[in-house]
């Protein structure tokens, strides 16, 4: 496995790889890499003949007030974790290099941002869609695997890519979890032990609302008065939101169906997390 720092060698190369025929498969990453990164790697792995997954902790998507600085960072145990899951590069590049001096060019999609996270977190998209956009035109791959956990930044990067008539495959892999139900996550570090066990219950609530789903129930309002009172329960569990949505158009809906998104963000102590189901979809 190969390690590369700058643009310039990062183009290079793929244009090199595509040149000579070779496929090439992006895993977008901000690194502390776990198992639901590498199940991206293991299926990039199969869908191209060379693996590349970019670690940057991309400072554009994080707020004033947010954890840009605290955000987990091991690029040694990166390395191990990659190179198991059969990735063929690292694309680890500076911010110097991403956003050069001078920068001032951003992407931004307009309706899909808005609710859920684009509304706790202004900017944060911009930032996500502008730092996929040049990670699609510095790796050029054919296809990009990104995990559904982060279900709102999916529909946007796919509309993205739509939109701007972007000639790469975009990839949803399901959400990978703990053995006792938490989705994981690279900030599931930031946890005490006591937080870990509190942070269960966004899980709790998602199966307790799709179990009311699967036994006849429609009502959004009976539904989330459910979810609300699972987490609830939980000491010191602040909820950003826990809304309803189409999962195709991210609307808002009245009455659940099996295309129908529960999407969670809560705080464990400072700690913000998102989960995340469609209701008609076996988890």
């Amino acid at each position: 496995m190969r390690i590369i720092e700058t643009v310039a060698e990062m183009q290079a190369f793929s244009r090199e790889a595509r040149r000579e025929g070779k496929s090439i498969s992006l895993v977008p990453t901000m690194g502390f890499l776990h198992e639901g990164h590498a199940s991206l790697m293991i299926e990039g792995k199969k869908r191209a003949d060379i693996l590349v997954t970019s670690i940057f902790v991309n400072p554009t998507q994080f707020g004033p007030t947010e954890d840009f600085d605290a955000y987990p960072r091991d690029l040694a145990r990166d390395r191990n974790v990659a190179e198991t899951a059969g990735a063929d590069i690292i694309f680890a590049p500076k911010a110097s290099d991403m956003y050069p001096r001078g920068f001032q060019t951003y992407v931004n999609v307009e309706e899909l941002t808005r609710p859920l996270c684009g509304a706790s977190r202004p900017g944060h998209f911009q930032g996500v869609t502008t730092v996929v956009a040049k990670l699609l035109n510095i790796v050029l791959p054919h296809v990009a695997l990104f995990g559904k956990k982060d279900f709102q930044q999916l529909a946007v990067i796919r509309r993205m890519a739509a939109d701007l008539n972007m000639d790469v495959e975009i990839v949803g892999m399901p959400i990978v979890r703990e053995a006792d139900g938490l989705a994981m996550s690279s900030r599931n570090a930031y946890l005490g032990p006591e937080e870990r066990k509190n942070a269960l219950c966004l899980s709790r609530a998602l199966a307790t609302a799709r179990d009311l789903f699967l036994d006849g129930e429609r009502s959004v309002g009976t539904l989330r008065d459910k979810v609300l009172r699972v987490i609830g329960e939980v000491p010191g569990a602040v909820i950003d939101y826990a809304d309803f949505r189409d999962g195709d158009t991210l609307e808002t809906v009245e009455t659940a169906n099996g295309r129908t998104l529960i999407a969670l963000a809560v705080k464990i102590g400072k700690t913000r997390l998102i989960d995340n189901c469609i209701l008609g979809e076996e988890q």
